[in-house]
Formats: C-alpha cells, structure tokens, sequence
C-alpha cells in the first residue's frame, strides 16, 4: 500500500459471494425460507392474511412501536449515513457525525406530528398522496406524485452508489454488476411477504448494523493497538489539526463544535432531511401501518434510537481515519485521500481495512450491505404503494380488486428494482457520486416539504397554495444553485455545483421558497377543508378486516367472474375462520376493536398529537440549539476529558438504540410468542392423541 493506491483488499469474489451470496441465496432462498414459514404460522395462527391487500401495503395497520421504531431506524440508514456521515467526519472533525446526526434526527421528530394526524385525519389510506388527490384534486395530486417519486429514485440511486462504491474499493468487483445485484435478493422478499416483512427484515438487518458498529466502537476505543483508547484518539486528531488543519474550524483543530463548514452542511442536511423524510412514502407507511396508540412513541423512540448509527459509527471510523491517515497501515499512505475517494464516501471502508484488515473490510461491507438492503426493502413497498394505489387504482381501474392490487404491488416492485439500478448506473457513468447526489437532493425536493406537510395539518391551505409552493420551490432552488455555482467558481461543473456554498443555497431557497409561497397565497384565498372528506378516503373497502375468510371468499369471487358462469352466487353465512377462537386472534380481536373506536373518534389521539408537539418542538430544540450553538459560538475546542465524556454519550446512545430496537419488539410481542407457543404445543398433543 505504500504506492499511495488503495487496492482492493479482497478478491472480487469476496464482493460478488456478499451481494450475490447474502443478497440472492440468502435473500431468495433463506428469506424466501423465512418469509413462506412466517407467512404459514401468520395466516394460521393470526386473523392477518398475507393474501390481503391491506395487509400487504399497510401490515393492516397493527405493528407496535418497537417495530416501528426498527423500521424508520432502519428506513433512515442509508449507505450515506454509514459513508456520507464519517466523511464530514473526515473533512470537519468531531462536528461532523453530529450535524449529520442532529440535521437528520429532527425531521423524525416533527414526522410525529404528521404520523398522529394522519391517523386523526385519514385513518384509513394506503399512502399520503391519497390524502392530497382527495382534497386538491387531479392536476394536484400529479404534481405531488412527481416529487415523491422524484424523492424515491433519487434516494434509491444514493443506496445504491453508496453500496456498489465501497463494494468495489473493497473487492474490485464491477461497480454496475454491484448495483443490479444489490436490489434483487431484496425485490424477491419484498413481493413474498409485503410491508410486514420489511419491517421484519428491517429488524434483523437494523440488529446487525448495530452490533457491528459497537464491535467497531470498541475496537478503536478499548483494544485496538493502533488506537485503542480515547486518549490516543485525542491526540491523534491534535496531531493531525497541526498536520492538515481544517479550513474554517477554531485553530483548524478536527476537536471542536466551531466548524464553519460544519454548520453549513448541518443546514444542507436539515434542509435535505426535511424532503426526504416528508416526501418519501416509506416514513408515511410506516405511520399508517402502525397502531393509532403507538404512532407517536414509535416515531419519537426511532429519531432518538437513528441518532446514534450516524453520531456512534462517523465518531469512531471517521475520526479514526483522520488519525489514522498517516499510519502505514492505511489505504492511501503516504498519500491523503483524494477528493474522489472522499466524495465517494470511502473514509470510513479505508478506516476499517487499517484498523482491522480483511475482518474490518468484511465487517464494513456486511454492515454496509445490510443498511443498503433493508432501505432499498422501504423504498420499493413505498413505489409500489404509489404506482398501485396512486397511479393504477385512481387513473387506470378504480375498482380494482385486492387480489388485482397484490399482483400489480408486486410488479411495482419489480420494476423499481430495475429503475433504480438504472438510474445508479447512468449517475456512476456520469461522474455523478455520493457526496454530489447528497447534497443537491434537498434542492430537486425542498419546494414539496411544507405544502405535503400541511395537507394533513392545515385546513386552509388552498390547492394553488400546495402547488405553487412545491413547483415554484423547485424553481427557486435551481435558480439560486446555478446562479451562486456560476458567481463564485466561473463555471458549472460537477465540482463547482456540488460545492458547500451553491448546494446551501439551493437547498434554503427551495424550501424558504416552498413555505413562503404556499402560507402567501393560501393567505390570499384560504380554504376551509372539511377533515371529514378524507377520513372517509377507503372507508367502504374497510368496513371489515382482511381476514382469511375474506381473503379466501375474494379468490373465489374472482374464479367464477374469470370463468364467465352466470350462476347467481349462492347466499349462506360465511362461516368464522378455523383460528377465530385462538388465543392469538382473540386478542388481534381485542386491539383491533380498541384501534377501531379511536379511529372513529379522533379526539382520542389529542394528548398523543400534544405529546408530539411538545416531544419534537423540545428534543429539536435541544439538537439544533442547546447543545451545538453554544459550543460554535464560544469556539471551543474539546478538552481530553471532555472528549471522554462525548465518547461515552455516543456508546450510550447506541446501547440505547439497540435496546429500542431489538429488544423492546421482543417484549412487546411477548404476549403472541407466549399464545403461539401453547397453541403450537396444545395442537401437537392433541394430533399426537389422534394418532394414538
């Protein structure tokens, strides 16, 4: 490695064993596996059918807030949270993984709002965008389809530019064969078990990441014997303030809060985070698919449990690849990192092959593979949502079957899979990477956050509100972007646009633009929208559960229609479901009944929608204020024990987070495992009694 060239530490095989291996057999073979055996045990031992549409796309509304949590922790963790967030790590010292955490973690916390009135207010749609068609109408509903969809391809691309980069520099493998390869293992789960089993696959994969990033942590931080402890951290980073000083931070130290780059990539972020977090139908499902009770909980618990991937993973790879860059062992010695290889988001896999060698890069590459493929899982469910319910329900058949709306579901599915490796490769034959990709997102989305928001909390925001607001963002962001690119740099290049200042720029005036015209002309003509309307969104298609009955009584109703008999159906009662007296379904029975009454009386969810007001208004508060401002503005530089302390905090927070995560949807389905486990041992005894 003393070329100054980072090999390939691997063999390409290594690579292709990874996403071929993990991402197909594993993904079409052992979570085939899992997902036909956990389908089995659900349609016999639950009222839940995964035949039923509603259980597809909305897991029929019912996951609790562990799960939820695990599933927006794992919705969020993208490959630029790994990769992106220990580049600023790289580039701005210790404020980096914090910015990137807080600018990211608050969006989250203010969705709890949007979760909590979307079941006050349309309690029963399979997407948001359902809820903007019904109250603004066609030419709206058009427009709000472009920038969700807009948000998913571009966020899907990051998943998969993020994921072939480092599978590549890690192995050599072809970066184009990376990017179609990832996706298919997740498209074959996704189709056999529907939302639920992303959120179960969310949970497994947000499992791994968190166990391989505390055996990261304590690596550097306890054993490691090039680093091995925080005090030798500290010096390291001290070392190398005077060795490459950062532009814009306090005396260049990487030890402190006062990074003038820092905060403006934290403002990029907020404003980023903002469209990707309120525009991407992955974070409105999982509000619709959970509980009516636990919608607000879930989502506080997932923003502070996600805080810690970013702020634990970027505090210790990145750092360590600050420190370590002028070590033999690193990748690039003795030459620093390139620009390339920093925007392509390789600080962090090059930090681990020094740290640790072959078993850092293979533990690097399995974190990374799994982030990559349970937010690739979020955003396929989320297209297909769109396209099914959005696009061929509305404006192709209305009155669609559920059985009809599966199978078009999963070749939504199928075909996302391929745009997004499309749209990955021409970015990656572009010279489009990362770190480009990342930073202009905010700017393409910006206009749409405000307007998407208020159409599930404001009542008088009129359609020309909503409309001029997220195309005249839009407009505005592209303008200022291209505008400040020219001005200072004299050109527009893939540098000079992908630069701190153009992006700030793009970013606040797409979504000060956005605001500012919307609360204007809504102003100017205010609307006065009855909630009514869309809480009626789906109500006849609901009036009874997807049960197995139901869903056994649809596929018969579809032979004979396919058959032409002109036989009236016969009228007899349709007899109760085999498990309808299981202890499992009883008490399915019970919490449905519960949901039920709350969502017919929205009222009920006022002490959870003050709670969300209160939990976001503070915690953001905290994150964006408290904490970092006062250290900027005093320009203080972290001290050794300080330093300690800050350490300390991120180990916590990732305990923290793998507890909300892991363990706590463990105890709260401990209930179901207790039931199952009897009715699996009672009807075994008495099969067993049968025979005898």
């Amino acid at each position: 490695m003393s070329s100054g060239h980072a090999l390939p530490i691997l063999p390409a095989g290594a690579g292709y064993g990874v996403v071929v291996g993990i991402g197909i057999d594993l993904g079409q073979f052992f979570f085939a596996i899992v997902m036909a055996g956990l389908s089995y045990i659900q349609n016999k031992y639950t009222k839940y059918s995964t035949q039923a549409s509603e259980e597809f796309n909305t897991a029929s509304r019912s996951i609790k807030s562990g799960l939820i949590a695990a599933g927006i922790v794992s919705a969020w963790t993208w490959a630029a949270t790994l990769l992106q967030a220990s580049t600023v790590a790289y580039e701005y010292g210790i404020s980096g993984p914090f910015w990137y955490a807080a600018g990211a973690t608050v969006q989250i916390f203010m969705f709890a709002v949007l979760a909590c009135k979307v079941k006050q207010n349309a309690p029963r749609c399979h997407t948001f965008l359902e809820i903007i068609q019904k109250r603004y109408g066609t030419a709206t509903h058009l427009v709000f389809i472009f920038f969700a969809l807009l948000t998913n391809i571009l966020v899907a691309s990051q998943l998969l530019l993020g994921g072939s980069a480092v599978v590549t520099a890690l192995t050599g493998m072809n970066v184009y064969a990376a990017v179609f390869l990832i996706p298919l293992g997740v498209c074959v789960y996704v189709v056999l078990g529907g939302l639920r089993a992303t959120f179960l696959c969310d949970y497994t994969h947000t499992f791994i990441v968190m166990i391989i990033i505390l055996y990261f942590m304590f690596s550097v931080y306890t054993s490691n014997a090039l680093i091995g402890s925080p005090t030798v951290m500290f010096d390291l980073l001290k070392k190398a303030s005077i060795a490459r000083p950062v532009e814009g931070n306090q005396d260049g130290s990487y030890l402190t809060l006062k990074s003038n780059y820092g905060l403006i990539f934290g403002v990029i972020q907020l404003c980023s985070g903002m469209g990707t977090v309120f525009l991407d139908q992955g974070y409105w499902q999982r509000a619709i698919a959970s509980r009516p009770t636990t919608a607000v909980r879930a989502y506080v618990m997932g923003g502070m449990a996600w805080f810690a991937i970013p702020f634990g993973f970027a505090t210790t790879l990145g750092l360590a690849a600050v420190a370590l860059t002028d070590n033999p062992s690193y990748p690039t010695y003795p030459n620093n990192m390139t620009a390339s290889q920093i925007s392509s988001g390789l600080s962090a896999p090059f930090a681990a092959v020094a740290l640790l060698g072959k078993p850092g890069a293979i533990a690097l590459l399995l974190t990374l593979f799994m982030a990559v493929t349970s937010s690739s899982s979020s955003e396929l469910i989320a297209v297909s949502s769109i396209l099914t319910f959005d696009v061929y329900k509305i404006y192709f058949k209305p009155h669609a079957t559920p059985r009809e709306l599966i199978r078009v579901s999963h070749i939504m599915i199928c075909v996302f899979g391929l745009i997004m490796a499309a749209f990955a490769c021409i970015w990656s034959a572009i010279g489009i990477d990362l770190g480009w990709l990342f930073l202009v997102m905010g700017l393409l989305i910006g206009g749409a956050v405000f307007p998407a928001a208020f159409a599930v909390t404001w009542r008088q925001q009129s359609k020309w509100g909503a409309m001029a607001g997220a195309i005249g963002g839009l407009a505005a962001g592209l303008i200022a972007w291209l505008t400040m690119a020219q001005s200072q740099y004299g050109e527009l290049t893939v540098a000079s646009t992908g630069a701190s200042y153009p992006t700030l720029a793009g970013n606040m005036a797409g979504v000060c633009t956005g605001l500012i015209l919307t609360v204007v002309i809504t102003y100017i003509k205010p609307d006065n929208f009855d909630w009514e309307i869309t809480r009626s969104i789906n109500l006849p298609e609901l009036s009874a559960p997807p049960t197995i009955a139901s869903v056994n009584e649809e596929v018969n109703e579809e032979s004979g229609a396919e058959t032409g008999s002109g036989e009236e159906k016969k009228v007899s009662s349709e007899p109760a479901p085999p498990n309808a007296t299981l202890p499992t379904v009883v008490h399915e029975d019970l919490e449905e009944l519960e949901d039920a009454a709350i969502m017919e009386d929205p009222t009920r969810l006022k002490g959870a929608l003050r709670f969300a007001y209160i939990s976001s208004a503070v915690l953001t508060l905290i994150m964006l204020i408290i904490i970092p401002l006062p250290m900027f503005l005093s320009h203080y530089i972290f001290s050794l024990n300080f330093f300690k302390t800050w350490i300390g905090i991120s180990f916590v927070w990732v305990f923290f987070a793998l507890f909300s995560c892991a363990i706590l949807p463990i105890y709260e389905a401990a209930g179901f495992f207790k039931d199952f486990w009897k009715e699996t041992t009672e009807g075994f005894r008495a099969s067993k009694s049968a025979n005898a």
